[in-house]
């Protein structure tokens, strides 16, 4: 069985997230990083080093303030999940940010920018607008390969059906049918290079199959209050995939919690060798590759019916904020919408 290539190490969190960490080697490039023993991937999914969470976000609200900003509050009731998503605190004062006449220009369809931890909407553009939201798709799709705790050593190989893609849209630029990795080595590729025919696999080779997965992924979209969103596959290739500015908040700020999701969405680079050819790799999201901003989870997506979309968890000025870009017209402007909201809440106060 092929895995990845030299040592991993997991180890615990403050939310009992069972982190993986890559080794980087010279330059930006993590050349020598994990190594997936079958008794290791179930240790990491399936109890032995993980504490199972018994609560999750069920519900999550926007409500206006007096002051004309907005807050996400949460419901939270018992599930199992890999990790607790966050709760938001009730009490938290509310920034009044609709009093600060330097609001960044935003020319994306639909932005948001929410403190991570209050639920504070600190920035918003047509967030309750469903809008398909390509590859953004795939985080979904990592939470519920997560919660569906399989074997992460177990071999998948690609098959045509992978390939098919949504109306004809490209499914892959590097990857060919009868490609062989496991499934740890399949949610880095959907993640960090958003290869459509690696999400389709995971969905394929869910219990139950393709249906069961998509199924899945809409009750999750319902369980955790995303009552604009609509999944009909596991790639974002379907513009029928739809969410909002709003309801992506809450999927990254629950998305976040997973220490898997987060290592392998923001790896800059990674060489993936597949026995017979090694496949160079960049992260799809420039701003995770250059390194000046802490970026803690990210995914790109891009179909002509969405435009560049773009989610994030980051700190600024140590503050956690999820960002959300949908429908910006190029990769320029979308990385200049996120920069810009970026930069105008690093410098917001926390509290007035």
């Amino acid at each position: 069985m092929h895995v990845l290539g030299a040592s991993v190490l997991l180890g615990m969190s403050s939310v009992s997230t069972a982190e993986i960490v890559m080794n980087p080697s010279s330059g930006s490039n993590l050349q020598a990083t994990l190594s997936w023993s079958s008794e290791e991937a179930n240790q990491l999914l399936n109890g032995d080093v993980m504490t199972t969470a018994t609560t999750s976000v069920t519900e999550q609200v926007v409500e206006p303030s007096p002051q004309g900003s907005t807050k996400i509050t949460t419901t939270v009731r018992s599930s199992s999940t890999l990790a607790p998503a966050s709760t938001v605190s009730r009490t938290s004062p509310i920034l009044d940010t609709a009093s600060y006449s330097n609001q960044p220009t935003v020319n994306a369809r639909a932005a948001l920018v929410m403190d991570a931890n209050t639920g504070e909407v600190l920035y918003s553009k047509n967030t309750n607008t469903a809008l398909p939201i390509a590859s953004i798709t795939k985080v979904m799709t990592a939470v519920v390969t997560a919660d569906a705790r399989l074997n992460m050593s177990e071999q998948i190989t690609l098959q045509q059906i992978d390939f098919a893609g949504a109306a004809g849209k490209n499914s892959s630029s590097t990857l060919r049918v009868g490609d062989k990795m496991n499934r740890a080595e399949a949610l880095l590729f959907a993640l960090m290079k958003s290869e459509n025919p690696a999400a389709a696999a995971l969905a394929r080779t869910y219990p139950g199959g393709r249906s069961a997965f998509v199924a899945a992924m809409n009750n999750k979209a319902r369980e955790l209050g995303m009552h604009s969103t609509r999944f009909t596959e596991s790639t974002g290739l379907d513009p029928r995939n739809v969410s909002s500015a709003r309801d992506l908040g809450i999927l990254v700020s629950t998305a976040s919690q997973y220490g898997l999701i987060r290592q392998f969405s923001t790896t800059p680079s990674y060489d993936f060798n597949l026995g017979y050819r090694v496949l160079k790799s960049n992260n799809t999201n420039s701003l995770v590759r250059n390194g000046g901003w802490n970026i803690n989870l990210s995914k790109t997506g891009f179909i002509n019916e969405a435009g560049r979309c773009l989610v994030m968890h980051t700190t600024l000025n140590s503050r956690p904020a999820v960002v959300i870009i949908l429908g910006a017209s190029n990769t320029q402007a979308r990385n200049n919408d996120a920069t810009r909201l970026m930069s105008w809440t690093s410098q917001l106060p926390k509290r007035i």
